[in-house]
């Protein structure tokens, strides 16, 4: 199987970042995205809350001690089961953007507290949501408005979401200015809305220096919420969240997968099959239009081979594990002669990635081991990575305060390759 290189450190550096910059905002991070457990547990104790959408996402959060009133049940249309066990829990705050969601959630849970959601598509987004959630802010809006309040139903806030991976700042002042218009349509009915939802769409890379470059988005954020929800003379401002997902879980996450069989091809190309594919982290290449960076790291104890500047390249296709011809990663790409028992890294793979992999083939890509480590992230060394691996294993770091069977720390280069 392969094994995960989890920094966790890059969740407080993230947080940080996002605090400094958009200082009105709360984030809720999107469990989705990545559930991994240590990652849920910092995030909780540096105050985050976060955005659930089923059952089991809301009793992984409530069960780390997280208060109900930190979760946003942010499915638009609930299962029934989902929404009992939110409303057993007292997770009351939910989302909503049609009459028939509108008059399940009066029927189940009267006392619930509302969040509509609007369209809002950036259409540079990498992954859109809005054929599939959101109410039209003009068009639908007044009408989901006056229906809550025929049914005596307490909407409290305005959500919506620009797309996953947005890449236009243009979105969000976009965004919050729609929100503002249902704002007012609903004053109008005699609501007094309190909550703004920014949704998600923050990307999550870390630059160059090391910093997460977030003061593009975050300046045309803050210009908006100054704008249209500005803070009133008495001090009263509207409470503002925002679910990044991909924005934490991202870079945090580097992935190493080993090379299990070389072949030779007729036409001079080679192929090359590795531990983990499509149905495990490779998902996002099928799900969430992903893309791969892979580096070469030479098998431990390994005879060496030539050096990078004069390596022979040819056209080279990796597969992943199981028996599906669609389980590839990617085709014809130029690439150092690899051989059986060498490893691909890739980098910046902690996002909608394991989080949707199963067990096809009875292959378990499904569970890979994970290395969490909180000083430094990884490199393409093998040395450095151990060194690092050695140092920033801290297992009394308060941050993590996870349980003892989550966490796996590398001493050796061979325990790698062994649990792999």
């Amino acid at each position: 199987m392969a094994a995960n290189y989890l920094w966790v450190r890059s969740a407080l550096l993230s947080l940080q970042a996002f605090t400094e910059k958009m200082p009105r905002v709360r984030p809720f991070y999107a469990v989705k995205c990545n559930p991994d457990p240590v990652m849920l547990r910092v995030l909780a104790n540096l105050g985050c809350g976060f955005d659930c959408a089923s059952a089991k996402e809301m009793a992984t959060v409530l069960d780390m001690g997280v208060e109900a009133e930190s979760i946003v049940f942010a499915h638009p249309c609930k299962r029934p089961l989902d929404l009992e066990f939110a409303i057993e829990t007292n997770v009351t705050r939910m989302t909503f953007d049609c009459v028939d969601e509108l008059e399940k959630v009066a029927a189940e849970c009267p006392h619930a507290e509302l969040v509509l959601r609007i369209r809002a598509d950036d259409p540079s987004a990498v992954v859109q949501f809005g054929h599939k959630y959101g109410a039209d802010p003009q068009t639908e809006a007044p009408m989901l408005l006056a229906a809550a309040k025929q049914l005596e139903m307490n909407v409290v806030g305005v959500s919506f979401h620009v797309g996953s991976g947005s890449q236009s700042c243009d979105a969000y002042p976009l965004a919050v200015e729609a929100a503002r218009r249902v704002f007012d349509q609903a004053a109008d009915l005699g609501y007094e809305m309190q909550l703004l939802d920014l949704g998600g769409g923050f990307w999550g890379r870390f630059d160059a220096t090391g910093h997460v470059p977030l003061e593009d988005v975050s300046e045309a954020i803050n210009s908006a919420l100054d704008r249209f929800f500005p803070v009133n003379s008495s001090g009263r401002k509207v409470e503002v969240i925002a679910e990044p997902g991909r924005y934490f879980a991202e870079a945090c996450t580097t992935m190493y997968a080993l090379v299990t069989t070389v072949k030779d091809r007729p036409d001079g190309s080679r192929s090359y099959y590795i531990t983990d594919g499509v149905y495990g982290s490779f998902n996002n290449l099928v799900y969430d239009h992903g893309s791969v960076t892979a580096k070469v790291l030479r098998g431990p104890g390994m005879p060496p081979v030539q050096p990078v500047e004069t390596e022979t390249r040819l056209p080279s296709t990796v597969f992943g594990p199981t028996c599906d011809g669609v389980d590839l990663i990617f085709k014809d790409v130029p690439m150092p002669l690899l051989r059986r028992g060498d490893w691909l890294q890739f980098p910046n793979f902690g996002a909608y990635t394991i989080a949707g992999a199963c067990a096809f083939n009875g292959i378990p890509v499904d569970n890979p081991d994970i290395m969490y480590v909180w000083s430094e992230e990884p490199t393409g060394s093998w040395e450095h990575s151990v060194a690092m691996l050695r140092k920033g294993a801290d297992k009394d770091n308060p941050a993590l305060q996870a349980p003892e069977h989550h966490l796996c720390f590398v001493a050796d280069l061979h325990d790698l390759e062994s649990i792999c």
